[in-house]
């Protein structure tokens, strides 16, 4: 067996979404990265399917959100059914409702389905022509030097060992490393850490199969609530294939589950109508249980995502997406520090605190979800079918991905008067989005749009009519400061706009302000050919081909009293503040928390 040893900034361990997800964060800051997995090859199948509308608007912002809508399947209707007792027959069902999937207001984008292979496709082409991960590779051990310090950035004291498929063993060096090799994590065991948790009696089998049916909503998602159990149906991409969610009888063990258990009991639950599987693409048995990892990071050298510390329940589709989520999270936060932008205990620190916390919450949520499918414990506590569906549609929230809300820390600071800035908008959660129109071309679009996820922060300054003279020296005064602010932390010799970026939305009538009644400092001179961004200026106006987008009502900002939203790369409300004299202090000392000062 030959032994070698190679040096790396970040060594992420595994490919599934969270590794890939914190790995587009680290391509686009020009990291040193690399990732080893076990398998022989990228995922070919996979079991998770469920892409919540958050990962929707995340693809959308790291720009292959065109792909994804394009190839899911759209989730839109949930239909609710029951065992039909006035019907005459127990062991009948019928529709009691329908719901929409989704409420308007949560976002902007669609609960979709599609195979999380593709979605790892889709990741691992941010990743470059030769995107840096190495197949057959085996994780042995995880060892951190805890002497070195926190802020040592020359240092790498992560090593791991890794062997091949064909017996290579190397040692590597790296500054951080992500465990994000499963729930049976190599790094996690390496590290010494437990999970801790808790396993029901309650076992529910899996299926992807090609029906032969009468069954009307075979093409929607469906809760099916029978006096033979429960059904959770999620219709598949393309225009064949469903998904069975399917509670098994008390007693059942996982490991004696065969495919015709499953079969038959999906047969009984859809009566009266037929139900005969053409073929099965895949299929499992699990009992349901929630754990999380007793510590998340290891000297804030080695962090744990995704499965490998947090495991629960597949129905509400949180394991994919919090995964990524996971690795969406810590993926800009290395990128800063390693590029020499920002302060590693400050943004490391937040990983920990944002990240075990919504842990926490998933698997709090997790396990009364759980319940509401369990045909044992609704009788108990006497649930019936509409408070089933109201307590469903209830979490579609927290199912949508838009409940996570970050408590204070380094990158979050909750003020005493925030809702009284930005009714709407809740410090610690993901910017909303709304409408507005493009000031250079009049294009109508979603805020967000302009907000790419390229890994720079974004005030975004809500400015009010600017066509009035108070609101326009108003402005003028706001830009200066928060110009002063912008270039103590960036780099002289990077672009203007790649640390803090600045967007502007002005109220009103658009076609009553000139270009020239913009202040230089929301359009920046960039790019190649050094001219004038004209991109970031936005007005809430109507559109002339899609109405009214009422950003400043959707926000809950007076236009009369304006105010400034700071939002994180990852898109999460760091900061709000009045257009007041003390903008530029408050700013600058929110910022001095976390980024490198230049001057």
């Amino acid at each position: 067996m030959s032994q070698q040893e190679e040096k790396v900034d970040v060594l992420i361990c595994g490919s599934g979404s969270a590794g890939l997800c914190a790995a587009v964060w680290l391509a686009r800051f020009g990291i040193n990265y690399k990732i080893l997995e076990r398998r022989d090859g990228p995922l070919h199948v996979g079991q998770a399917d469920g892409v919540q509308t958050r990962t929707v608007e995340i693809f959308d912002s790291f720009g292959i959100g065109e792909e994804l809508l394009r190839e899911a399947y759209h989730v839109l209707e949930t239909a609710f059914w029951e065992q039909n007792v006035a019907g005459g027959n127990k062991d009948n069902i019928k529709r009691t409702s329908y719901a929409p999937d989704k409420e308007t207001a949560i976002s902007h984008q669609p609960h979709l389905i599609l195979n999380q292979a593709r979605l790892n496709a889709l990741m691992i082409g941010l990743l470059g022509d030769q995107p840096p991960i190495q197949y057959n590779t085996e994780v042995k051990t995880v060892h951190v030097d805890e002497s070195a310090d926190i802020t040592d950035l020359d240092s790498y004291p992560v090593r791991v060992e890794a062997v091949t498929a064909d017996g290579v063993s190397t040692t590597y060096r790296a500054k951080y490393a992500l465990g994000c090799d499963g729930a049976h994590s190599v790094v996690r065991k390496s590290l010494g850490f437990k999970m801790v948790g808790d396993s029901t009696d309650a076992v529910w089998g899996v299926m992807d199969v090609f029906p032969l049916t009468n069954f009307p909503d075979i093409r929607k998602k469906a809760a099916i609530n029978s006096s033979l159990g429960n059904l959770l149906l999620i219709p598949r991409e393309g225009d064949a294939m469903v998904r069975f969610y399917i509670e098994l009888p008390p007693g059942t063990e996982a490991k004696h589950v065969t495919l015709e258990d499953l079969q038959k009991q999906a047969k009984l639950i859809f009566r009266p109508y037929d139900m005969e599987i053409a073929d099965t693409f895949w299929w499992s048995a699990y009992a349901i249980g929630q754990r999380r990892a007793d510590y998340f990071h290891k000297n804030h050298r080695v962090f744990l995502t995704g499965d490998a510390c947090h495991t629960h329940s597949p129905k509400a589709g949180q394991g994919m997406n919090v995964s990524l989520q996971d690795g969406h999270n810590i993926g800009w936060k290395l990128g800063l520090i390693l590029n020499g932008l920002g302060k590693p205990k400050s943004l490391l620190e937040s990983y920990v605190i944002e990240r075990e916390k919504t842990a926490t919450d998933l698997i709090e949520f997790d396990r009364g979800f759980t319940k509401l499918f369990n045909t044992k414990y609704r009788r108990e506590h006497g649930i019936s079918q509409e408070q089933f569906a109201e307590k469903f549609v209830q979490a579609g929230r927290y199912t949508a991905g838009q409940a996570i809300q970050y408590d204070a820390s380094g990158v979050v600071e909750i003020g005493a008067k925030d809702k009284e800035l930005v009714m709407n908008v809740t410090v610690g959660m993901r910017f909303p989005s709304a409408q507005v129109v493009r000031f250079c071309d009049a294009r109508a679009m979603q805020l967000v749009n302009g907000l790419p996820a390229d890994g720079q922060w974004y005030l975004i300054v809500f400015a009010g009519d600017i066509s009035q003279k108070e609101g326009k020296a108003r402005l003028e005064k706001v830009s200066q400061a928060l110009d002063n602010v912008v270039k103590r932390f960036t780099p002289a010799s990077a672009s203007p706009d790649s640390v803090i970026d600045r967007v502007l939305v002005i109220y009103g009538n658009r076609t009553e302000v000139e270009q020239e009644q913009i202040p230089e400092f929301f359009t920046p001179v960039t790019g190649k050919w050094h001219q004038k961004n004209l991109f970031k200026v936005y007005a809430d106006d109507e559109s002339y081909n899609s109405g009214h987008g009422h950003a400043y009502e959707t926000y809950g900002v007076d236009f009369e009293a304006g105010a400034l939203v700071i939002v994180r790369p990852d898109h999460y409300v760091a900061k709000v503040s009045a257009l007041d004299d003390n903008i530029e202090q408050s700013t600058q000392k929110f910022f001095d928390g976390f980024l490198v000062s230049t001057v």
